[in-house]
């Protein structure tokens, strides 16, 4: 009784983790880990490739070699996670010690995603004018404007753990300043 009370008040809470898979194997290990009741999340971009002489439309990992899990992990859970096929390892030190990142980088790709606009891939920016979309699609999303020209900008969101970004070109009338005080 002691002990299930103390698991209760100790259990752990809900945090985004970042899986690192083998080359190209991002796909199965989302599969595997999806069906075993597991919630995750697999960003894509779609870009155009060429095979056999035709153009084709292809989705590829926003992030390659990464997807992200969603879980309360306890030892148990880790273990689970770490028999899939195609995994390399979570991020963190062990799986007491795993690096957690920020719902709000996540819900950020969630929402670019959501908006269906053309992103790329960009240098990973963790320094700049932090701005938040006040307009259109991305309303509410924090990132960094890092280039602007007289009526558009780059608007940078990155995942800091992976050190890795994307961009999309906004309208620099929907940003504004994110007040530092």
């Amino acid at each position: 009784m002691v002990e299930s009370a103390q698991h209760v008040a100790g259990a752990a809470r809900e945090h985004w983790y970042a899986l690192w898979t083998r080359s190209h194997a991002e796909r199965l290990v989302h599969d595997q880990l999806s069906a075993r009741g597991f919630e995750l999340f697999l960003p894509t971009v779609n870009v155009w490739s060429r095979r056999g002489g035709a153009r084709h439309l292809v989705s590829l990992p926003m992030f390659p070699g990464y997807l992200f899990l969603r879980h309360a992990m306890d030892k148990s859970s880790h273990v689970e996670v770490r028999k899939a096929r195609g995994l390399v390892r979570i991020l963190g030190e062990g799986w007491d010690r795993l690096a957690p990142i920020p719902d709000a980088q996540i819900e950020a790709i969630q929402n670019l995603l959501a908006a269906n606009l053309p992103v790329m891939p960009h240098a990973f920016v963790r320094v700049g004018r932090r701005v938040r979309v006040t307009h259109g699609p991305l309303i509410g999303v924090e990132g960094i404007l890092v280039r602007t020209q007289p009526d558009k900008g780059l608007f940078v969101i990155s995942v800091d753990l992976l050190q890795q970004s994307v961009a999309v070109v906004v309208d620099c009338t929907d940003v504004a300043p994110i007040s530092t005080s």
